[in-house]
């Protein structure tokens, strides 16, 4: 995985990564993690199609979540979601390559703000920012 940090966090991670069973099956592929940044991407297949034949906005969710997982999840500290949005900008169409690009923006005690741009190309489809909190293993 090119740009991949190195260490214990590092194996971490991978292991994260090639645990989560949806982002395989989307064939999401990691192109870069470093302590607060992230990158993903994914090529839209026509099972990835909405009615309207253009990707299903929930695939764009689920690639810029995978990013965030990740990215919440990077610095050691076992960390789930506790709020995300997301605004779409334009439709992806089939064949186009999408790529989620994630940075931390604030991380304060047990909580943690992270923003991702989906883009394809040039052309930004959808921004994210998703809101995390460090558990412990009672939740």
């Amino acid at each position: 995985m090119a740009g991949m940090q190195e260490g214990p966090s590092a194996d971490a991670t991978k292991k994260f990564i090639k645990d989560d069973r949806c982002a395989n099956a989307l064939g999401i592929r990691f192109a870069e993690l470093a302590p607060g940044r992230a990158a993903a991407g994914l090529i839209v297949r026509e099972d990835m199609l909405n009615g309207h034949g253009t990707c299903h906005g929930g695939i764009m969710f689920t690639l810029a979540d995978a990013v965030f997982a990740v990215l919440s999840n990077s610095r050691g500290a076992r960390a789930v979601a506790q709020f995300c949005s997301i605004a779409y900008m334009r439709p992806a169409k089939l064949g186009d390559q999408l790529m989620a690009v994630g940075t931390e923006s604030i991380v304060s005690g047990r909580r943690g703000i992270y923003d991702i741009t989906v883009s394809c190309g040039d052309e930004v489809v959808a921004a994210f920012r998703g809101h995390a909190r460090a558990i412990d293993d009672r939740g």
